[in-house]
């Protein structure tokens, strides 16, 4: 009986481990992609809006 509840131990270990490493991966999936979107698309909008209107009044003078 010893050695089956041993198993039955490391095997619940490794399964709420594969649950955290899972979680954590999961995470990071679904997060970083959306901050590094907000990073880069903020820098790109501040960066053309401004040659934008200039071009747009030059061409109506």
């Amino acid at each position: 009986m010893n050695s089956n509840s041993q198993s039955a131990n490391a095997a619940t270990y490794s399964q709420r481990l594969a649950d955290i490493v899972g979680t954590a991966i999961a995470l990071l999936t679904l997060t970083l992609p959306v901050f590094v979107i907000a990073h880069y698309s903020s820098t790109n909008v501040e960066n053309n809006q401004q040659p934008l209107i200039q071009n747009i009044q030059e061409n109506q003078d």
